[in-house]
């Protein structure tokens, strides 16, 4: 998969398949991309790699761990996300890649934070939570 950011600035290239994807409500994934929700697919760090400048946001997730979200510095688009620099996991905003049709959402998480005017079609599973952590 490949993708890169509105300017062309920053550009990437997975050389897996995502390991998880989905759409997530949370209300930082919802301020992050200005809507209700953010669509996401989860790699491992090792399995994608970038060229251009970017520049990352740190701040404490609705779980209560470290969430980071990473923008190109010139256009702002955001690309990237990830969770403290010891996680391996590496979230790619699908919405950056050059043919939108290679994601396939596996789930909607957070749907307890989605606001009524956001409701996606397709009769994924939901989670009112992040499943397995409680919150």
């Amino acid at each position: 998969m490949t993708g890169g950011c509105l300017c062309g600035a920053v550009r990437y290239r997975t050389v897996a398949m995502p390991k998880y994807s989905g759409f997530c409500h949370c209300r930082d994934c919802q301020r992050a991309t200005g809507t209700g929700h953010c669509c996401y697919m989860i790699f491992s760090r090792g399995e994608v790699a970038f060229t251009g400048a970017i520049k990352s946001f740190s701040t404490i997730g609705g779980s209560g761990a470290e969430t980071v979200r990473s923008f190109c510095e010139n256009c702002g688009s955001p690309i990237f996300g990830s969770g403290p620099p010891d996680d391996d996991r590496w979230t790619v905003y699908a919405g950056t890649l050059d043919d939108p049709s290679l994601f396939q959402p596996d789930s909607a998480v957070m749907t307890s934070r989605r606001p009524v005017w956001d409701h996606i079609a397709g009769g994924l599973p939901e989670f009112e939570n992040m499943p397995g952590s409680g919150n």
